[in-house]
């Protein structure tokens, strides 16, 4: 193998949803980019991890970047102009196609590809962004505190490829370029003595690790459509985590995240239910009751008659959280191996839903249950990624705790405000079960800011973090990681990678220079970046 050398003024690994909207901002304001994605599509959390949008109430009125409502519209567009809707639904301006009660825009994840793509496309036509696909980082180079070079193999056999950049973003899902760069950065649980939060551990757990999953999406039609016994299904058969409180994990019953308390999900496919009066909204209603229902991607009913066959369900629920062992900073076969052991989960999830799942009639299993290879994209029909609920996160300027966000400690002061702010967000305190042991921590938060201090490591002066690796801790990771918060992230990193580039300067010098910061905010606002919540509001959630 031969390596090839690139050169470009930004360059981003990583093209989930931070990577893309860091390369669109870097690119808007003048910069050429050069973007990496390791997964065949490009949108992480909402594509290949086929994760609807985790999102807060307010959505549709205000907390997001023009750039995320863009995708947002772009999105719903596709439906109104080429799906068959009936008209009650192509009236309502915001569609939910999936009529899920996760989110207020549930969507088949090829569709929000597309639009990513379209939204990228005027850049590659004009070579600003130079998209390398397929490739994973694999090695980086540094001279001081500025990293010079990242390499980047092929999962599709051809040639390494070693790029040079004046300035590097770290968009990945697991903090992948923070370990090749020799970046410091941390993991898992930090001390009590360390962060001050009520949630934290006496003592630091680096090991301890929120659960990931491996979505797949279902529909339900006559038929047998039972997939062959996973091999570990016997294993997952009779496994009963500590959090499951002595119940089999391969059921409808899990914890209620905010109360502990074991609780039975109902499950019915295609239960005709009122498509047109869902209204996600998760401050009124979690609702997490219905498993069919709450992460629902396509509703027939809102359809004309015979288009979709079934109703097709998002699968990404409590029972396929893999947390036996985490994998982050192990050796590439280990982790492979993870992934691996986490898809058997997942299948043997399915296995038990068509063999041995309690129906509502009395009997058991729903054979009907068919995989959606074709909505995945993918052979056998689970999401083409892993699911990280959690990163490595840098040593960052600023650190964001839970003494910042949780509402309990914050009260109606609201969540800390940053003279830095380059955006906001909005979501509940929500770590899954960890490889440590440990079940849910919920933790009610207030409407908070990303302060640009989290985006930029204490030492390394050209690198930016644009994804969940930002200078959280383990336990406000828990409301950080979501997709609206993650594309914010990426787009205040890519615009002033851009910015340093244009001008010649560093982000440590933006960060500590209150005019060139007011210049850099004031560009920001001029894009569509919402930096404070509106006043006057009351928040409730």
């Amino acid at each position: 193998m031969t390596t090839r050398e690139l050169t470009t003024d930004v360059l981003i690994v990583g093209a989930g949803l931070g990577g893309v909207a860091a390369a669109l901002a870097a690119a808007d304001r003048g910069a050429q980019v050069i973007l990496t994605e390791e997964y065949e599509w490009i949108g992480g959390q909402l594509t290949s991890q086929a994760v609807p949008p985790d999102e807060h109430p307010w959505v549709e009125e205000f907390g997001i970047t023009a750039r995320y409502r863009a995708l947002r519209d772009g999105i719903r567009d596709v439906y109104r102009r080429r799906y068959p809707l009936i008209d009650d639904a192509r009236r309502i301006d915001a569609l939910n196609p999936g009529a899920g009660w996760v989110s207020k825009l549930c969507s088949e994840p090829r569709i929000a590809v597309g639009v990513l793509e379209e939204m990228l496309a005027p850049h590659r036509s004009t070579g600003r962004i130079r998209f390398l696909a397929r490739r994973r980082p694999v090695a980086a180079t540094a001279e001081g505190d500025r990293v010079t070079s990242v390499t980047l193999s092929s999962e599709i056999g051809e040639d390494d490829v070693t790029v040079r950049a004046g300035y590097v973003l770290d968009a990945t899902e697991t903090g992948e370029l923070l370990p090749l760069a020799g970046i410091e950065y941390v993991t898992g649980f930090e001390s009590r003595a360390e962060t001050g939060e009520p949630s934290a551990p006496e003592v630091a757990q680096p090991a301890n690790i929120q659960a990931l999953s491996i979505c797949f999406a279902v529909e339900h039609v006559d038929g047998g459509h039972t997939i062959a016994k996973p091999a570990d299904y016997d294993f997952w058969r009779e496994y009963m985590p500590s959090a499951w409180q002595g119940e089999r994990m391969l059921s409808w019953t899990a914890p209620n995240p905010r109360t502990l308390e074991l609780s039975t999900r109902e499950f019915g496919p295609n239960p005709g239910d009122d498509a047109l009066a869902v209204d996600a909204d998760q401050s009124r209603n979690a609702g997490d009751s219905n498993l069919w229902i709450f992460r629902r991607i396509a509703a027939r009913d809102l359809f004309e008659s015979g288009f979709y066959q079934s109703d097709i369900c998002l699968v990404n629920w409590p029972s396929i959280d893999y947390f036996l062992a985490p994998v982050l900073d192990e050796p590439r076969d280990v982790e492979l191996e993870h992934y691996a052991a986490a898809r058997q989960l997942s299948q043997s999830m399915l296995y038990w839903m068509q063999t041995e799942a309690p129906r509502p009639d009395g009997g058991t299993g729903f054979p009907g249950l068919r995989l959606r290879p074709d909505i995945m994209g993918s052979d056998d029909g689970l999401a083409q990624a892993p699911y990280h609920r959690e990163s490595r996160r840098i040593r960052a300027l600023t650190t964001i705790t839970e003494n910042d966000v949780s509402y309990e400690i914050r009260g109606d002061a609201g969540a800390t405000r940053y003279d830095d702010s380059v955006g906001v967000g909005m979501y509940r305190i929500d770590l899954h079960p960890s490889t440590g042991g440990d079940t849910y921590i919920d933790v009610a938060s207030t409407p908070f800011e990303i302060p640009l201090g989290a985006l930029i490591p204490q030492r390394v002066t050209n690198l930016l973090a644009a994804n969940k690796n930002i200078g959280t801790t383990h336990i406000t990771n828990g409301c950080y990681r979501l997709h609206p918060v993650e594309w914010n992230i990426g787009e205040a990193a890519g615009h002033l990678a851009a910015l340093c580039v244009a001008e010649g300067t560093t982000p440590h010098e933006v960060h500590a220079d209150a005019a060139r910061l007011a210049a850099y905010q004031a560009e920001l606002d001029a894009t569509g970046v919402e930096r404070h919540w509106p006043e006057g509001r009351v928040y409730a959630y």
